[in-house]
């Protein structure tokens, strides 16, 4: 699944009529030493919470309908319902916090490679266009936690369609990609990653528009201890 997307279809769902310059997208992927792992998913409003609320309490801004809680509510447990039907999917679980205005996906995978085109499905269900392609996989022999992250070759000029207020939304808001392991970390390719003090944790943190524009990359291959 490209997770990245995953938070675009959120994006689109919940935040658009509401967004303002500071939210933060959180992947994080805990692996297991024998292929299996987990996936938390995260969009977090909190740092415009304020504003936030007042936007929720009108019908619509900048020409963007503004969803109720139970719209939100139901786009969620659509998601959900979709995930717990995808194969290697299991423990599908959502939540969503409207005092803090943060809202999360979590699930279960027996195999890394079984989340590579859960987004791709989903986004096509909501006729929303992917700006990138990412593939995830573990070798269980090697020890290698890869990430393959490609930019859409239109994504910048599709971006540049859309209205200035519409652009501003995006500045200053970050994406963070986190990799959990139970074997430390020997080696990484990108060279914007943090490792963590325990060895077992990766890290990589990134302006959404420097990702939009396609001044940075997050693939990744992370070798693990033999």
């Amino acid at each position: 699944m490209n997770l990245k997307q995953f938070y675009k279809l959120l994006l689109f769902i919940v935040l658009i009529p509401a967004l303002s310059s500071c939210f933060e997208i959180v992947e994080e992927i805990n692996m297991r030493n024998n292929g299996t792992g987990d996936v938390i998913l995260t969009i977090n409003l909190s740092q415009s919470k304020t504003k936030v609320a007042s936007v929720m309490l009108l019908d619509s801004v900048q020409g963007y309908k503004v969803p109720s809680k139970q719209k939100i509510q139901s786009e969620l447990a659509e998601a959900v319902a979709y995930l717990k039907k995808s194969e290697g999917i299991s423990n599908v679980k959502s939540s969503s916090d409207f005092t803090n205005y943060i809202a999360t996906i979590s699930f279960t995978f027996k195999d890394v490679s079984n989340i590579n085109n859960i987004t791709k499905n989903i986004l096509a269900k909501q006729k929303i266009k992917a700006t990138n392609t990412s593939s995830y996989s573990f070798n269980k022999a090697t020890k290698i936690f890869s990430r393959k992250y490609q930019p859409i070759a239109n994504a910048k000029s599709e971006f540049n369609k859309l209205k200035n207020q519409d652009k501003a939304v995006f500045n200053g808001a970050m994406y963070t990609s986190i990799y959990r392991f139970e074997t430390p970390v020997t080696n990484v390719s990108n060279p914007a990653s943090n490792v963590s003090k325990s060895k077992k944790a990766v890290m990589l943190k990134s302006n959404i528009m420097n990702l939009i524009n396609g001044k940075v990359n997050v693939s990744n291959q992370i070798q693990l201890l033999k």
